[in-house]
């Protein structure tokens, strides 16, 4: 059944509010759907690794499981981004979510077998990195379907669905492997991505507009405000799925003792439900200025929660980690928002204000958000290998955590130089585009 597209027209008011509203609600919905089940294989590990007990892997080797995926997720966020453009955002929903049943049944094949090596286990991690680079498709495919005024709430209703996959991984799964055994790690979720494959198959479009050469969408890698842009995103999201899956290994490690099972969604749902207020915040107040705040609360978060680790309980460790689940929660929806407007705004600038123009914009910041998606998730792999280094090295993540806040530091002071100081010469100056 071939569902393409050919007339969309979402800057259109009329047809917004006559046909396309609907439609785009439509493939937001079932987008969300699918997405989220990226994140649950992507982040499984963060709870598997856990419970490996029986193995005796050493606190490095664990942190390695907890990594992997989102490296290997960070590098197909490039590919994925440019699948919607090429075969149709539909299409490439229902492989990207069939994929998935790859390492969920070889987790469960894995798991079950007390001699499975080390080095199978790196393996199957790696392919759970599949389920990282959905993301980068289904953001760049919802792109098309917004205009760009609604585009901040919509990108991040849709990232914030995805993320909240991660929450669910550690609030169902614990209960899970508690009455299934480790094993259903990877059975339980299969049922779930066959239906969401499905309903991508049923219910969601392809759009005729949306289909464009990668060669020329690569184009993107060439400005520097993709690479500024990506560097913020590090910071954002990289430290939301980074924390997200170390925390449960790193509460383990600090308080054996403590209930961390049982609360590690707490910060993932937070920093999820954060997402669309972040988006809705920056389309009000400008992207550039709630990023900027973003990074100075988790500038302070990140010493309170070091503060907490060394000389505090597990409650005020939890509580203080919630500060920067909040804060990279509202920086992932303010920054996300920043993409679209600012190569759209340059579109503008360059080509004026017609339909021609804001497709290219909307092309352009597609395949943006690709690499700056890719190059965020890296931040998740840097945040668990410095964990384990830390670990490996000084038996405490103090040196870890004191390397995040110069990080944050200079994410702010990027924050401010390219797009928030009103005097001198910014980096910016040729957008058109004041609320950036």
């Amino acid at each position: 059944m071939a569902r393409w597209i050919a007339e969309w027209h979402p800057d259109d008011p009329a047809f917004w509010e006559g046909s396309g509203r609907r439609v785009a609600r439509r493939n937001l919905v079932f987008s969300i759907f699918a997405e989220h089940l990226g994140f649950t294989v992507w982040t499984l590990w963060s709870v598997v690794a856990t419970r490996l007990g029986a193995y005796e892997f050493a606190t490095d080797q664990l942190f390695w499981l907890v990594a992997l995926p989102n490296l290997i997720g960070s590098a197909l966020r490039v590919p994925y981004t440019f699948g919607p453009a090429r075969f149709g955002g539909r299409n490439f929903t229902v492989a990207s979510a069939m994929l998935l049943l790859v390492p969920a049944v070889l987790l469960g094949v894995a798991v079950g077998d007390p001699a499975t090596p080390y080095w199978l286990f790196l393996v199957i991690a790696a392919l759970a990195g599949l389920g990282g680079g959905n993301f980068a498709s289904s953001m760049a495919n919802i792109t098309y379907f917004y205009p760009r005024t609604k585009q901040g709430v919509a990108l991040g209703l849709n990232a914030a669905g995805g993320n909240i996959g991660v929450s669910s991984v550690q609030l169902v799964m614990p209960l899970v492997i508690g009455a299934l055994g480790l094993a259903a790690a990877g059975w339980f979720w299969i049922p779930f991505i066959v239906v969401a494959a499905a309903c991508a198959w049923f219910f969601m479009d392809n759009l005729t507009s949306a289909k464009a050469d990668p060669r020329r969408q690569l184009a993107v890698a060439g400005k520097a405000q993709t690479w500024i842009m990506s560097f913020l995103y590090v910071g954002t999201f990289g430290s939301f799925i980074g924390y997200s899956t170390a925390f449960p290994l790193l509460s383990k490690s600090l308080f054996p003792d403590a209930p961390f099972a049982a609360v590690a969604f707490a910060g993932p749902l937070l920093g999820s439900l954060a997402r669309p207020v972040g988006g809705w915040l920056a389309d009000r107040l400008g992207g550039a200025r709630v990023t900027l705040w973003t990074f100075a609360a988790m500038g302070g978060g990140v010493l309170l929660v070091w503060a907490a680790g060394g000389n505090g309980g597990f409650w005020p460790f939890f509580l203080a980690f919630q500060l920067l689940f909040l804060a990279s929660g509202v920086g992932n929806g303010s920054t996300y928002r920043m993409i679209p407007a600012i190569f759209q705004a340059k579109a503008v600038a360059e080509r004026g204000e017609s339909e021609e123009s804001l497709l290219y914009g909307k092309r352009q910041a597609a395949a943006a958000i690709g690499i700056i998606s890719a190059v965020g998730a890296l931040g998740g792999f840097l945040i668990n290998r410095a964990f384990g280094m830390s670990f490996a090295s000084t038996g405490t993540p103090g040196p870890a955590f004191l390397a995040f806040g110069a990080f944050y530091l200079s994410c702010s002071a990027l924050t401010w130089w390219c797009y928030t100081r009103t005097v001198g010469v910014r980096v910016v100056a040729s957008l058109a585009y004041a609320r950036v």
